[in-house]
Formats: structure tokens, C-alpha cells, sequence
């Protein structure tokens, strides 16, 4: 996995709310972020997290995982800024993709970035064009394709893919719907090579002029959304309001789970390294908006050199700020293809992480021991593994099957069955799989009707909740495991 150059960020902490790690920037920060990214060359992408996307969060594992992972989220809409204030870490501002877009495409035309539009129907999509070229006449707006509508695993990421590499955008706005984009993003953006990819919705509609935004004493008081109702009442009404019934409950029971309690000054955080080159960081009692602003970019630095055991065993208390910044340290630390294990968390900091739906995203260990042995056992550990059996082939997948290592798992598992006999049975094993996306599901996909050609049946067994999660969201449960 390519390291990442660090991205500068402002020394407010983060703030995790529901599961998803909010960037405290406003939208000037949030431009000079992108312009960084863009300057990289690296690909990164960012997401505009709103209350529905938030509520389908909750529900889906996979979505959860990509604003985990995402290298920028921005609070889309007053409830988060408003939740964020009654959480104790309040967000300056929100940043909404309709806000944003327009001031990024002018950023773009002064600094000659180069734009591609993907999504939308055709004639809105060529309508935004239009306007934007009208808009930006220097602008490079190098591409805009509207694919043939179709599921997310049936789509031609090949040929969408040629497109956007021939036209080498630095930036690429995506219009499919959400999650539908943002997972179209999460297995492709790797590939595209694109600086900075990002999930825009409706704003194609907005640049099109097919839908208004609303005035702005609307924006500012975060009544907007009354107005997008208003102009699609029978598609957003229902939505609107299970949405802010969900997010107003959660937080509820967020704030209440996390409230602030006294504890006397807590003692400085202790750092260590241990004779296999590991950093031992031992917490303090209380992980808040203060220590994650204190301490946040001094631990950034330690997973960025090499692999991080976080020790919680004194930590008593843990905020939403708390939260936010060991997402941030387990982001970084993967960006940088290291280890960032959690050990012992007491009661309260792992009924957090329980109640945001994070524990599946944290290694976790009893002892530090544990954590060594199980940081050398992933160092060690093949991804792809078989055994031949009579008339059956075992083979057993570990770690994550993600667009970044898919190709790698299915080339191993390719030489495994390469000379397979018909009348064989395969089972691939699921049980050290511990997260699988929508590319890993196209691998599964792929290998099922591949050898079913053959005349050999191949099943798919063990699956942990996590990895059947993404089964049941992408209504492949009972295809793939053979379950009704």
C-alpha cells in the first residue's frame, strides 16, 4: 500500500458523531485541504455527510467504513452543527456540496485543475457542463459522462475508468446517489488516480439549473431542507422525517452515554517503545476535546513512523472528540500501512465505541502482549492460503478482500484453482475475513460464475456479521452462501 503524505489540518479535533468522523473546518479550510490533496498527486477522496446519510450509515457497514476511512467528511447540513455544539466539540460551520462545489470549480479555474463530472442523467449532466463552461470559460472541465443506469456491481467500472484516466482529471465530482456513489468511489478511486474524488448528489442538478437552491436566509438557518422537500415532496418527505427521527434519538443517546463527568487533572500520557520497534502509548484517564487537541498531533507523528499500541487501561472517560481522534490515529496508521491496536478499553470507552457501531473497525486486544503477537501474526499472516483435500480444495482468505488488496487476493486464489478438475468442490473460507467491500463482493461474484462455467461448485462459508452485513445490503446473501 502507497503511504500518503500528511495533510495539514487545523488543530481543532475532530468529533465523532454517530460512527462518522466530522473534519472540524470550515469551507476556506476545507478548500486549502483539497488544494493540498490535489498538489500531492495522490489519490484521496472526501465525502459530504448529511442526516440521511448519517441515518443509512447506521444500517450499512460498508458506508460506515467509507466515511471511516474517507480523507475528509464535512457536515452537510445545521443538525450535525448544531449536534456537534449539544456533543461538547462544536463544528465552525457546515460544508455543503452545493456550497462547496461552485467555489471549488472557481478555485479550479484560477489554479488550471482539471474537472471531470461523472453521473446524472444525460441531459442534466450536459446542461451543468454547459453552464459551468458558460460560468468558468477557462476552466478545464476535461470530462463529463453520464454511464448507462445500472446496479453498482453490473456497471462498466472498466470502461469508466479508461475515460477518466485518458482525461487525467485532478478533480472527479461523482453523481450517482448516495451510497451509490460513495461506494463507486471507495472501488475505484485507487484506480483512477484522481487527487480528489468526491460524492456530489443533486448539485449535478443544482449546476444543471434543474433544481434552486433555497434563499439564503433559509441556508443559514438550516430550514434548506424544507425547500428540497418542498421541490420533491414525494421522494424526500418520508425520508426527511424517519431520517431526523433516527438522528435526533441517536444523538440522545450519544450525548447521554458520553456526557462530560468530573475526574481530577488527568496525568500525561506516557510514550514508549517496546524491543520489537512497537510505540506503546499508554492513554490518559480522560480522552476529550482537550486531550485531542493536545496530543492528536504528537500521536499522528508515532503512527506515521511505524506500528501503535494505544493502551486504555487507565482511560476512564472517552467524548466524541475522544472518538474522533482515535479514528483519525487508525486512519492514518493504515494510509501508512501500519497497526493501530486497541488494548484493554475499560467499560465506558468500549460501550462508545459499541454504541457508534466502531468496534468492528479497531483491532482490540486484552494485554499489550496480545497486541505484539497479533501485530507479528498479521505481518506473517498469507492473505490467500488452500489445502487439497478429496474432490475438495479448501482455501482460506484473511484480512480485508478491499479494492485495495482485491486484486492480489484474486490473483493467489486464481494460481490455487488454476488447474482445478471439474467435479471439484471449492469452499473459500470466510473466517479471518474481517470487512469485505463492494469490490471484494465483484471478486466473490466473479470466481462463483467463473467456476460454475467449469462445472465446479464453489462455496463461500463462515462469514463474520461484518462481512455478511455487506452480503445482505447487497442482496447476495442467499447467492453466495447458498442460504434462503
Amino acid at each position: 500500500m502507497q503511504a500518503h503524505k500528511s495533510i495539514a489540518r487545523t488543530d481543532r479535533a475532530p468529533i465523532a458523531i454517530l460512527g462518522v468522523p466530522f473534519d472540524n473546518v470550515t469551507t476556506p479550510e476545507t478548500l486549502a485541504l483539497i488544494g493540498q490533496m490535489i498538489a500531492s498527486g495522490q489519490p484521496h477522496y472526501g465525502a459530504t455527510a448529511n442526516v440521511d446519510f448519517i441515518v443509512q450509515a447506521l444500517e450499512d457497514v460498508e458506508l460506515r467504513r467509507i466515511l471511516f476511512d474517507a480523507h475528509i467528511v464535512m457536515a452537510d447540513g445545521m443538525p450535525i452543527v448544531w449536534a456537534s455544539k449539544f456533543l461538547g466539540n462544536p463544528l465552525p460551520e457546515r460544508v455543503t456540496g452545493s456550497g462547496l462545489i461552485p467555489q471549488l470549480l472557481a478555485l479550479a479555474e484560477q489554479n488550471v485543475w482539471k474537472v471531470f463530472f461523472l453521473g446524472g442523467t444525460e441531459a442534466s449532466l450536459a446542461s451543468a457542463a454547459k453552464n459551468t463552461r458558460a460560468k468558468h470559460p477557462r476552466l478545464q472541465l476535461v470530462g463529463a459522462y453520464s454511464p448507462p443506469f445500472k446496479p453498482l456491481l453490473e456497471m462498466d467500472h472498466a470502461d469508466i475508468l479508461r475515460r477518466i484516466r485518458e482525461a487525467d482529471p485532478d478533480i472527479l465530482l461523482v453523481a450517482f446517489g448516495c451510497p451509490k456513489q460513495e461506494k463507486w468511489i471507495y472501488m475505484n478511486y485507487r484506480e483512477t488516480g484522481v487527487p480528489f474524488c468526491v460524492g456530489v448528489g443533486a448539485t449535478i442538478d443544482f449546476l444543471a439549473g434543474t433544481f434552486k437552491r433555497a434563499p439564503v436566509w433559509m441556508q443559514k438557518t438550516g430550514t434548506e431542507w424544507i425547500f428540497r422537500m418542498l421541490q420533491e415532496p414525494r421522494r424526500l418527505a418520508r425520508r426527511y422525517g424517519k431520517g431526523l427521527r433516527i438522528f435526533t434519538v441517536a444523538i440522545m443517546r450519544q450525548w447521554w452515554h458520553l456526557r462530560t463527568r468530573k475526574l481530577a487533572a488527568p496525568p500525561l500520557p506516557a510514550v514508549a517503545t517496546d524491543t520489537f520497534g512497537n510505540r506503546v502509548i499508554r492513554a490518559p484517564q480522560r480522552l476529550g476535546v482537550t486531550e485531542a487537541e493536545k496530543f492528536r498531533a504528537e500521536w499522528l507523528v508515532l503512527v506515521e513512523k511505524g506500528h501503535v499500541i494505544f493502551d486504555l487501561a487507565d482511560a476512564k472517560l472517552v467524548d466524541s472528540s475522544g472518538v474522533g481522534m482515535l479514528i483519525r490515529l487508525r486512519k492514518r496508521a493504515r494510509e501508512q500501512g501500519h497497526q493501530f491496536i486497541l488494548v484493554a478499553p475499560q467499560p465506558l470507552v468500549e460501550a462508545a465505541l459499541r454504541l457508534m457501531h466502531l468496534h468492528e473497525f479497531f483491532p482490540i486486544q486484552p494485554t499489550i502482549a496480545g497486541a505484539r503477537e497479533l501485530i507479528q501474526s498479521l505481518a506473517l499472516a498469507p492473505l490467500v492460503s488452500s489445502a487439497v483435500q478429496t474432490k475438495k480444495i479448501h482455501i482460506l482468505w484473511s484480512g480485508e478482500v478491499i479494492a485495495a488488496n482485491a486484486g492480489e487476493i484474486g490473483n493467489h486464489t486464481e494460481a490455487e484453482l488454476k488447474t482445478t478438475p471439474p467435479g471439484m468442490q471449492v469452499v473459500i473460507d470466510l473466517a479471518r475475513v474481517t470487512f469485505v467491500d463492494s469490490t471484494g463482493i465483484g471478486l466473490m461474484l466473479r470466481f462463483k460464475k467463473s467456476l460454475k462455467r467449469r462445472n465446479i461448485d464453489l462455496q463461500f462459508v463462515n462469514p463474520g456479521p461484518a462481512v455478511r452485513d455487506v452480503f445482505r445490503h447487497t442482496r447476495l446473501e442467499e447467492y453466495l452462501l447458498g442460504e434462503v
